[in-house]
C-alpha cells in the first residue's frame, strides 16, 4: 500500500482526472504503477514528468536527492512494463532508462525548466536516473478514464485545456533573451501534436459515427471541421514561432502571443463541441 500522503494524492488524482492540490498543484503529474521487484505485486506512485517528443514522457528518479534510488525505479529495472495514468488516459508502457548523452540532455532540460532538479543532484553522489516511458501500441481506441463517451470528450478536452494553461504560465515566467528553453519548446510541440492527433481521430471516427445516426448534427459537424482547419493553422503558426525563437529569429513574446491566440480559439471550439455533442453522445450510450 502507498503511504498515506501518496494515497491521498492518488485518490485525488483519479477523482479529478489528474488535477491535484498541495505541493503538486500546477505541475505535471502522472501515476506510475510498477511491479514489485521482490514481491511481484503492483505499486502505484505519483511522479512528476516531462513531455517528450514522439509521444513518450520522461520521469526522474530523484527521490528528493536521497542516496538511494526510489522503490519505483528499482521495480521497473526488474519489470520494465509499467502502467501510466495521465489523468485523461491509462496505458501500458515500456520503461527505458536513458544513458550517456541522452540522459544528460534530458536532465539538463529538466534543470532548465526547474532548478530544483539540480539541487537534488547536488545532494546525492548517485547519478539521478532519467527514464523514458514509451506507450505500447494496442488495438482499438485509447483507454480514456471516463464512464461514458460524453464524459470522455470532456475529460480529453480538459486535459488539453490544462496543458495549454501550464504552457501559458511557463511562457509568462520565461526569462532571458531571444530563445525559449528546450523543455518549453518541447512542451509546445507536444501540445500541437496531441491536438492534431485528437482532431484527426475525431474526423475519422467520432464525426462519421454521429453523422450516420444524427443527420440533424450536420451543421454542427461542418462547423467543427472548419474550426479544426482554423486551429490547425494556429498550431502551425505556434510551431513556426517556437522554431524561430529557438534559433534566435524571434523572441518569446511572439510565442506568448501565438499561444494566447490558440487558447482563445481553442476554448471557444471545445466549448461549442461539448454543447453540441455531449448531450447526443450521452443519449446514444445511456
Amino acid at each position: 500500500m502507498p503511504n498515506p500522503f501518496n494515497q491521498h494524492v492518488i485518490d485525488e488524482f483519479r477523482a479529478h482526472h489528474g488535477r491535484v492540490g498541495g505541493p503538486f498543484e500546477g505541475g505535471r503529474l502522472l501515476l506510475l504503477t510498477t511491479t514489485g521487484a521482490r514481491t511481484g505485486t503492483p505499486h502505484t506512485t505519483p511522479v512528476g514528468y516531462l513531455p517528450d517528443l514522439d509521444g513518450q514522457v520522461l520521469v526522474i528518479a530523484s527521490a528528493g536527492g536521497s542516496p538511494r534510488h526510489p522503490d519505483w525505479y528499482r521495480n521497473l529495472l526488474a519489470h520494465p512494463r509499467v502502467t501510466v495514468e495521465s489523468g485523461a488516459f491509462t496505458y501500458e508502457a515500456e520503461a527505458v532508462v536513458l544513458t550517456g548523452e541522452d540522459r544528460d540532455r534530458a536532465f539538463a532540460r529538466a534543470v532548465e525548466s526547474d532548478p530544483g532538479w539540480a539541487e537534488y543532484q547536488r545532494k546525492t553522489e548517485r547519478v539521478i536516473p532519467v527514464v523514458a516511458l514509451r506507450e505500447l501500441p494496442k488495438d482499438g481506441p485509447p483507454n480514456v478514464n471516463a464512464g461514458s463517451v460524453g464524459e470522455a470528450v470532456k475529460v480529453v478536452h480538459d486535459a488539453f485545456r490544462r496543458e495549454l494553461s501550464l504552457i501559458r504560465d511557463e511562457l509568462a515566467d520565461e526569462r532571458g533573451g531571444g530563445t525559449l528553453g528546450a523543455q518549453l519548446r518541447i512542451n509546445c510541440l507536444t501540445l500541437c501534436q496531441g491536438l492534431h492527433n485528437h482532431h484527426t481521430g475525431e474526423e475519422a471516427g467520432l464525426f462519421p459515427f454521429l453523422a450516420g445516426r444524427h443527420p440533424e448534427l450536420a451543421p454542427a459537424l461542418d462547423r467543427l471541421r472548419e474550426e479544426h482547419e482554423r486551429i490547425a493553422e494556429l498550431l502551425e503558426d505556434l510551431r513556426r514561432v517556437v522554431a524561430d525563437a529557438a534559433s534566435g529569429v524571434a523572441d518569446p513574446a511572439r510565442v506568448r502571443r501565438e499561444a494566447e491566440r490558440l487558447a482563445v480559439e481553442l476554448e471557444a471550439h471545445l466549448t461549442y463541441e461539448e454543447e453540441q455533442l455531449i448531450p447526443v453522445l450521452d443519449s446514444v450510450t445511456s
